[in-house]
């Protein structure tokens, strides 16, 4: 049950105050956390008399966090609102109340001067959670995440509820009624103040507006309006923003998915949208009457009028965005969306994706996970027609439920791939689950006796590699304010933990973990980003230890970051680096598409210049733009040899509609954003995704799981088809014999005649980014005109090469570890 003596802290941390000023500027710092429940320990902690510096370093999820949370001389006015307000009362050397800020929970303390020998945070966004006026504008979260979270730190539970699946559902599904139960009744207590119905309004309203309940949401947030045109006229615009948001949200819901950006929607509308789409606008409008220059309600002001099919005529001439601003510079191939035909009709939350073939019968399966704690994995068999059917039931599936996340491996080298689900991403930790492959189309849950169940965490990224050259993959964990984990395969079933003796247990909140051997010295390297963070380059030392050499690398930044994945973009048979800048601001992610100058952390490409050193290449190949991607993998969209990536966009707030990005590899030279002509601009959040042949034409299609945070916020995932362009390509299936068998780390090398011409194309066996899994086996683009002279494969384990010649395009074929021959597997076309 809800207990009632947290409920007046609950809605006090959600209030709002007007901002205020004070006469100059003080020396201030900040601890950030992730929920409330750490905010209010770490405030506890302080008054009883802990650092601040201390426990910044150790806590705080805000880029000054390695500066001991020290922000430097601040003007207040300056600042959010929210902080503002909150340091007005704060003396010297005080400290102030928790706050909630879009970035999380924030303390704030003012110094009564700077603390010995600290300097202000050097990197452009370490003020981004505090800034108000002159800096980026986070968008805040109009989808109760947050308040949703809250809630379910403040719900009563059972000893050990999160590593138990069926009792994680039942928190989930009891903790917001039992919310909004103690909250209505206070809308008609006695004397209550405009203050306590407007903040009892507004939370309901995020409540609501998290279950999907947009009836209501707008019940309380119109009141919650009319209170503060009344009293409180400067917290006006925020609301009006709200209820645009909500309107245009309830349209979306079935409009997003007919939508592809940025063609204006022509589509036959409901009374109920039309209404919708007339009130976003309406609000929008009034917002901008207060604040014409915001990006983000412009945007998505225009975006109403494209759902609307009236843009660009339709949006007022002083607020339209041209069309012109979205175009792409290059025509590639379009995609075409053939979800539905294909039998792949999933709608749910933000979750995971997997392509591969888990049967064995030479046809890629897709598997989709949902952060959703009670709604189990989707298990699609491939019929081989085209066609998928869901057999999560039959492979006894329907009890894993949630999992933001999920990977494929062969841990017990038995040639049948297994399943792990990562739990607990952005919420509160959850157990993981291994599912090991039973090789008879059943799955079976070996969490526990595996020894990966030992520690319940936050995560949502992983990497399978075989850190010792032993032939057995081990894993590599990447947690959320905890520690990194390094499981040990000992070849038995089961893992033991290494991260410590291995100098991998870097506490952060991380966001992406990859494997690649960088420096071509046949053992796997592993990278690590992070949400407001150190990042991490550890070389492997080939004794089941790790050096941290990401300065001597070159590859420290940037700080606030999502994914992250090593492929060789420009062919040079070194893997680079693509790092995945992450903010949570749209106003920042316009200003890249016009042109403007953005504040806040951009794409970054390293690339591995093969001396154990990176240089920065983001501007030069065009990719230096500010985007706000969750997942991201990639993959050879045209057969050209090179690797194009796309990036799925969002975060939980309802206000942040906007389109997926796909980038095209110009021969490794640089990328052009390909969005617009390519088809794939898809609006609902985009999170795991795949590239895969999944028809057997010969090109790569493009999966994408859609759906936000939060019930509200469901979508249907996507199967973009490749409709091809003649250029010839070349499938390789790897099959380790004494490495591990899934191959995982083996490098490919393809040398090709073009022209006369001799040239080479490489990869490495693995499934791709960090959030969203391809296949193991290999698709190579060839280009057009192109025959084969080798391939050549390296298996680290064994440090051997096997080279082969006279190999036809346009075909799979498989290879075994030391085997002389290849053997051709022959491909059902099912398009």
């Amino acid at each position: 049950m809800f207990r009632r003596a947290h409920f007046a802290f609950i809605l006090l941390a959600l209030t709002l105050p007007a901002q205020q000023s004070a006469p100059h500027e003080m020396p201030v710092g900040i601890i950030v956390t992730a929920s409330a429940r750490e905010a209010d320990q770490i405030a506890s902690r302080l008054k009883a008399g802990s650092d601040f510096a201390m426990l910044a370093r150790e806590k705080s999820i805000d880029p000054s966090a390695s500066d001991g949370g020290y922000l430097g001389l601040l003007d207040p006015s300056k600042l959010r609102s929210e902080l503002s307000a909150a340091l007005a009362t704060v003396p010297p050397g005080g400290l102030s109340a928790v706050v909630r800020i879009p970035a999380g929970y924030a303390v704030l303390k003012r110094f009564t001067s700077a603390p010995v020998n600290a300097s202000p945070p050097a990197s452009p966004v370490a003020r981004q959670a505090v800034s108000g006026a002159g800096a980026v504008r986070l968008t805040y979260d109009y989808a109760g995440f947050a308040s949703a979270l809250r809630a379910v730190d403040r719900f009563e539970k059972t000893a050990g509820w999160n590593n138990d699946l069926r009792s994680a559902c039942q928190v989930r599904t009891a903790a917001i009624p039992a919310v909004i139960s103690q909250l209505e009744p206070l809308l008609t207590r006695p004397g209550a103040t405009p203050a306590l119905l407007r903040d009892a309004d507004t939370l309901l309203g995020d409540l609501t507006s998290y279950a999907g309940e947009f009836e209501q949401t707008l019940r309380y947030s119109q009141a919650a309006y009319k209170i503060v045109l009344a009293n409180f006229p400067e917290r006006a615009a925020q609301l009006e923003e709200s209820l645009g948001v909500v309107y245009l949200q309830r349209a979306g819901l079935e409009l997003y998915g007919r939508f592809i950006f940025p063609k204006p929607l022509k589509v036959a509308l409901t009374d109920q949208q039309k209404s919708d789409l007339r009130n976003a606008a309406d609000y929008f409008s009034r917002y901008l009457k207060r604040i014409p220059d915001d990006g983000e309600v412009r945007w998505l002001l225009n975006l109403t009028y494209m759902l609307s099919g009236q843009y660009p005529a339709g949006v007022p001439p002083q607020f339209l965005i041209d069309p012109a601003t979205f175009e792409s510079k290059q025509d590639i191939v379009r995609f075409a969306d053939v979800t539905a035909k294909a039998g792949l009709s999933r709608t749910g939350q933000a979750g995971g994706v997997i392509v591969d073939d888990f049967d064995n019968d030479g046809l890629f399966d897709v598997v989709i996970s949902n952060v959703n704690d009670c709604e189990p994995l989707a298990f699609f068999h491939n019929n081989g027609d085209g066609t998928f059917t869901n057999r999560a039931a039959e492979a006894g599936l329907l009890g894993q439920t949630g999992g933001l996340n999920i990977i494929q491996t062969d841990y017990n080298n038995d040639g049948c791939k297994d399943i792990l689900v990562l739990r607990g991403g952005w919420e509160y930790p959850r157990r993981k689950s291994l599912l090991r492959n039973n090789c008879n189309g059943t799955f079976t849950d070996v969490t526990q006796q595996s020894g990966l169940g030992v520690t319940v965490t936050s995560t949502q990224t992983a990497a399978w590699a075989d850190i010792d050259n032993d032939g057995l993959l081990d894993l590599f964990i990447g947690n959320e304010n905890a520690p990194a984990q390094l499981f040990l395969n000992k070849g038995d079933g089961t893992f033991t933990e290494i991260g410590a003796s291995a100098g991998v247990n870097k506490i952060g909140f991380t966001k992406g973990v990859v494997a690649a051997d960088y420096d071509n010295d046949g053992f796997t390297d592993l990278y690590v980003s992070a949400l407001n963070g150190d990042h991490h380059l550890y070389r492997n030392n080939h004794d089941k230890t790790f050096t941290d050499v990401t300065k001597d690398a070159g590859v420290e930044g940037p700080w606030t970051t999502f994914g992250a994945l090593f492929f060789d973009y420009d062919n040079d048979g070194f893997q680079d680096l693509l790092v995945a800048g992450y903010g949570t601001s749209v106003e920042d992610v316009m200003k890249g598409y016009l042109k403007q100058p953005q504040a806040g952390e951009g794409l970054r490409l390293f690339r591995n210049l093969g001396t154990g050193k990176f240089r920065d290449v983001s501007a030069e190949t065009g990719i230096n733009r500010v985007f706000m991607p969750m997942g991201l993998n990639f993959g050879d969209i045209d057969n050209d040899g090179f690797p194009d990536f796309y990036l799925g966009s969002g975060n939980p707030s309802y206000a942040s509609p906007i389109p997926n990005v796909l980038f095209h590899n110009n021969a490794g030279r640089g990328f052009t954003d390909i969005t617009a002509s390519s088809g794939t601009g898809v609006l609902p959040k985009g999170h795991g995704i795949a590239f895969a042949d999944l028809d057997g034409d010969g090109d790569e299609d493009i999966f994408v799981v859609m759906g936000g945070a939060v019930p509200g916020d469901r979508q249907a995932a996507r199967l973009f088809q490749n409709p091809g362009n003649g250029n010839n390509w070349l499938s390789v299936r790897l099959v380790g014999e004494k490495s591990n068998r899934a191959a995982i780390g083996a490098r490919i090398k393809v040398a090709v005649t073009d022209g006369g011409h001799e040239r080479f194309i490489y990869r490495t066996v693995g499934s791709g980014g960090s959030f969203g899994a391809s296949p193991l086996e290999q698709h190579i683009g060839l280009g057009k005109g192109i025959s084969i002279a080798t391939v050549e494969v390296f298996w680290p384990t064994t440090d051997t090469r096997q080279t082969f010649s006279a190999i036809a395009t346009n075909q799979t074929i498989e290879i075994h570890e030391l085997a002389k021959d290849y053997r051709r597997i022959a491909k059902k076309h099912s398009k």
